[in-house]
């Protein structure tokens, strides 16, 4: 087989060029198990992507398209980045302590130990997050102590 096979390919082209439309659905069925039998696609792919080229009937043209879409390969859906479900996990593990309808809303991390709060930022309307220093979170629960806004059973004040 020194042509690597595209000698039965091109026969099974001509047939399909030569037969009637009813004919065409099981000669295409033949040519796709036939190239499917090559080790080389991309090869293959090429030889009837040629002898489509060549071929001025569009109907034919057509007919020999849906044979390489049989022949080509489907590719696989890309997996979704870790880092976004990553992301929507480190915020799930955040639980909102204290809600001020006038901007500020604080975040107790499940481990108690990181704290993050939200401030609307009043040249661009939109929310702004940055974590709490431990050093400055006991200055901040100063500041709030007694403020109606600490959500019940979030355990804001006392951790």
């Amino acid at each position: 087989m020194g042509d690597n096979g595209f000698s039965g390919l091109d026969a099974q082209i001509a047939a399909l060029v030569a037969a009637g439309w009813r004919e065409r659905d099981a000669l295409k069925e033949a040519l796709v198990e036939q190239a499917s039998l090559l080790p080389d696609r991309d090869a293959v792919l090429k030889h009837i992507g040629a002898a489509r080229d060549g071929l001025t009937d569009l109907e034919l043209r057509w007919e020999l398209d849906e044979v390489v879409e049989a022949l080509t390969p489907v590719p696989e859906p890309e997996p979704e980045p870790e880092e976004e479900e990553q992301a929507e996990d480190k915020a799930s593990d955040f639980t909102m302590v204290y809600d001020d309808p006038r901007g500020l809303q604080l975040f107790k991390h499940k481990d108690g130990i990181q704290w993050v709060a939200s401030q609307t930022n009043p040249q661009t309307g939109q929310p702004q997050s940055f974590a709490v220093p431990p050093e400055q979170l006991t200055q901040l629960k100063e500041q709030l102590r007694g403020s109606p806004y600490w959500v019940l059973g979030a355990g804001g004040m006392t951790s």
